[in-house]
């Protein structure tokens, strides 16, 4: 009987990558927001809007495997909340997109405090597990401490150098 071949030799696949497209294929342009009405009370000045979904998807930036996560967005508004269907496209311009998880959650927060200038907003992103772990990435705006939406300093990375968004 002949023996198996190794799994080293008998899997080609180790150096193929799937085709996917760069972070530049995200569509925060589609992002509307709707004039929140309570803005400045007391009791709309206290309010958290907090949206998940389960059926987020991007890609591993080095296979194209998809990558498969929860999104979390917790946000306390100021004058524009976030409009749920054009949030959803969003999230889907994502499906093909080749991005690092620490990379992805800082992109997303970035584009949804330009879009609708919270006064504090947290997105957490908890990754399926790949080869046995688990990642729940998170990062977070507060406009008190941190300044206006516009001062955000956005970075590209081309050719691995670091540069901020023109």
């Amino acid at each position: 009987m002949a023996k198996a071949p190794a799994p080293r030799e008998q899997f080609k696949a180790l150096d193929k990558s799937i085709p996917f497209t760069g972070p530049e294929a995200v569509d925060a342009a589609c992002l509307e927001c709707f004039a929140y009405d309570y803005a400045g009370t007391p009791h709309g000045d206290a309010m958290e809007i907090v949206t998940t979904t389960d059926e987020f998807t991007s890609v591993c930036p080095f296979s194209g495997l998809p990558d498969f996560a929860e999104v979390t967005i917790r946000y306390v508004p100021g004058e524009l909340c976030l409009e749920l269907r054009s949030l959803k496209y969003y999230l889907l311009s994502y499906r093909n997109v080749g991005i690092w998880y620490e990379h992805l959650v800082n992109r997303m927060l970035e584009d949804l405090v330009r879009a609708c200038k919270p006064r504090r907003m947290t997105v957490e992103i908890e990754c399926n597990p790949r080869g046995g772990l688990g990642s729940t990435v998170t990062a977070s705006y507060d406009r008190a401490a941190m300044g206006p939406p516009e001062r955000l300093a956005r970075k590209i990375i081309r050719d691995g150098k670091r540069r901020p968004n023109a």
